[in-house]
């Protein structure tokens, strides 16, 4: 978060206890007294001119915020820098102003004063979201109440916390307000406090670590650089700088370093009767100090070399830094919900298609036994199809077997194997298709085989009964005009009683002959479509 923003987000403050209406719009003479406070805490040249002519057009109307932003990011915003103002003095100017209009007071006997309502307003805005109107959603207040329960010393408890979300509702549904904050803070309901002054101490070591970006402080040895003794100071470490006092007071400073990459923390060994040794080299100067015991000579050193970190990264506060970090793993972890969310729903759709196909299998199924019940010319492929059939049940009532354990341990451990689950899921409802596909084209290719037999049936019984007609001696007699009864002439070779009486007996063979060929074709044809 920038310079910029962050003095937005009191100014926004400043701004709204001015717009008594709460229409959004102040007034010009109110407009003039924000802007010459300003001026003043950021150390900026006062230029009444400026506004005069920026709002000439509007001598008397109301100004809106739309109106006034470019002005204040022109003349005021554009010309602040980085230490040529101090940032507490300018939060507790707007902490004045919107303080009279919005904040009802402490009650009577809480554990609160007004400076400790201040720094914690000061820390509400550092970890609030980055939107208008400014709030802070539950995971950054319980960030900063461990916070300040580990700088008690006091186990963090959350009950209250989670007690105080359920049960209020405009917080369940746009996050909390600076001013519930403190209402609960006040009413001890977010945190439990059994010493005041207890929580005055952890919140102050909290507002200079968080708000005044102080990575460490404490007493060291310090060996000078002139008389080279070995002389106690108060050390104050920031990302930027160490400086060092007479006493934690911080009333008499007596020097800085001032850190950058090319800085190098060494450790050294004992010498001249001093332990825990180590150095910050920069390119003027070596500074060698002692540090009480171990554990604080590897905390100062750790701590230098965030802040060295911080520099080579161009940051300037450690906690902007780990609050981008917890909104990236907030929002890496709404995505891994809504991706289980999905992943539910999908499960859901392929047992939703699992469940239609095996609908679609046993209607199929009921057509085939139908087909084969009517004897429609379907007996040859009937039952093969009615197998194909079979078998495409037998798999999707399978696949809905191994579904269903998987859709009751997604219910019941939506985390575990979710995505394993889901794949499976989802080649058995591929196998299935690719089956019922097979199982159709078998049915087709039986359907044109039955079809292609039936033509083939029909043209051999053309051919058969052409065969079991009998041709008599000298062609066929039923072209003939000649009466099939006729006797032959009695003349010549014909006129022998013995042929004549074979002649009649052929006639009478060949009138019996198509009821044997009738008879003969049904039985064939009966023995065919059985086979």
């Amino acid at each position: 978060m920038d310079l910029k923003t962050e003095l937005l987000k009191s100014i926004w403050y400043a701004f709204t206890s001015l717009d008594v209406e709460k229409c959004g719009k102040v007034s010009k003479s109110q407009l003039k007294v924000l802007s010459h406070n300003l001026y003043t805490v950021l150390n900026i040249p006062h230029e009444p001119e400026a506004l005069e002519e920026h709002f000439k057009d509007d001598d008397d109307g109301p100004v809106s915020n739309h109106g006034y932003m470019p002005y204040l990011n022109k003349y005021i915003l554009d010309k602040v820098k980085e230490g040529m103002f101090d940032k507490e003095k300018f939060d507790d100017l707007c902490w004045m102003m919107t303080m009279k209009k919005n904040f009802r007071g402490l009650p009577q006997g809480a554990m609160l004063s007004e400076r400790d309502c201040f720094k914690l307003f000061c820390l509400f805005n550092l970890l609030s979201e980055d939107r208008y109107p400014l709030v802070m959603i539950p995971e950054e207040v319980e960030y900063l109440l461990k916070k300040i329960s580990t700088a008690m010393s006091q186990e963090w408890d959350g009950k209250p916390l989670e007690d105080l979300i359920s049960q209020d509702a405009p917080v369940q549904e746009s996050d909390m307000s600076v001013w519930t904050f403190l209402v609960h803070m006040a009413a001890g309901r977010l945190l439990r406090v059994t010493s005041a002054e207890a929580f005055s101490l952890a919140l102050n070591e909290v507002f200079l670590e968080m708000y005044h970006n102080v990575l460490k402080r404490g007493y060291m040895w310090k060996k000078g650089h002139v008389r080279r003794n070995w002389t106690e100071r108060w050390f104050v470490l920031k990302p930027s700088s160490m400086a060092y006092y007479v006493s934690e007071a911080l009333k008499d400073k007596r020097g800085e370093i001032q850190l950058d990459k090319s800085c190098v923390i060494e450790t050294l060994a004992d010498r001249e009767g001093k332990r825990c040794l180590f150095c910050v080299k920069t390119h003027a100067k070596t500074f060698e100090m002692s540090a009480s015991d171990q554990r604080q000579k590897v905390e100062w050193t750790q701590a230098l070399q965030t802040a060295l970190r911080l520099q080579s990264e161009a940051k300037a506060s450690l906690h902007f830094v780990l609050k981008l970090k917890r909104r990236h793993a907030r929002e890496l972890e709404t995505k891994r919900r809504e991706a289980e969310e999905k992943e539910r729903r999908e499960q859901k759709e392929v047992q939703m298609e699992l469940e239609r196909q095996l609908k679609e299998a046993e209607s199929l199924r009921d057509k085939t036994g139908v087909c084969s019940q009517h004897g429609d010319p379907c007996p040859a492929g009937g039952g093969e199809g009615q197998t194909g059939t079979g078998e495409l049940l037998q798999e999707q009532q399978r696949a809905l077997k191994c579904l269903s354990p998987i859709q009751e341990a997604s219910d019941g451990s939506p985390d575990e194997d979710t995505p394993s689950a889901l794949h499976s899921a989802s080649q058995e409802l591929q196998d299935l298709q690719a089956s019922r596909q097979r199982s159709h084209q078998r049915l087709e290719e039986v359907q044109e085989k039955l079809r292609y037999a039936s033509q083939h049936v029909k043209h051999w019984n053309v051919q058969l009964n052409r065969l079991m007609t009998p041709i008599s001696p000298g062609g066929r007699t039923d072209n003939r005009n000649v009466s099939k009864s006729m006797c032959p002439k009695k003349e010549g070779a014909l006129a022998s009683n013995e042929f004549i009486s074979k002649y009649k007996m052929r006639a009478d063979q060949n009138r019996k002959m198509p009821e044997g060929s009738e008879m003969l074709e049904e039985q064939l044809e009966a023995a065919h479509l059985s086979d």
